[in-house]
């Protein structure tokens, strides 16, 4: 059971359906209203009336398509680290960022603290468009002081993980 002491932005924890009904809809977060109901045990307005509690205190964020890559031609992903050079931080840090989301090949992008400043998740058709996008998007900025891709083999995700700002 959620610690009713504990507050997270001023509010209380979420309590134990909370919790179950996030679980289900990380399952399937197309599942409709009466069988998310059903699988909590609650009625049907209870559900409503938690999942929209849910959404408007922030908890979840949005409802998301997973989308096979491969069926869209793009059968290679990759992880790139990216390494900024020194000097005007904070700018080149936010146009670095901005741009590259920007970039229909990205799935990803996170902020870093530790060697990489940034890692950047594609996805593309081949390995010469991973190489053409680490030279033309990546390596062309004057901010990105150098970058170490990796080939992604295999990928499972077990949640979708919301923006921190």
């Amino acid at each position: 059971m959620a610690d009713p002491t504990n507050i997270v932005r001023g509010e209380p924890l979420l309590d134990d359906l909370d919790l179950r009904i996030i679980d289900i809809l990380r399952a399937d977060g197309r599942i409709s209203n009466s069988a998310l109901a059903e699988a909590v045990g609650v009625a049907p307005s209870t559900a409503h009336v938690r999942l929209r509690s849910l959404i408007d205190r922030g908890v979840i964020t949005g409802f998301l398509a997973s989308i096979d890559q491969r069926s869209l031609g793009l059968s290679l992903q990759a992880i790139i680290g990216v390494t900024l050079r020194p000097g005007a931080r904070q700018e080149s840090i936010t146009r670095f960022s901005e741009e590259v989301r920007k970039l229909p090949q990205v799935l990803q992008v996170f902020f870093l603290g530790g060697s990489d400043d940034f890692i950047v998740h594609i996805a593309v058709r081949d390995s010469s468009a991973i190489r053409e996008f680490v030279v033309e998007h990546l390596s062309a900025q004057p901010s990105v002081a150098s970058t170490r891709t990796s080939i992604v083999f295999d990928y499972h995700r077990n949640g979708v993980a919301g923006s921190f700002q």
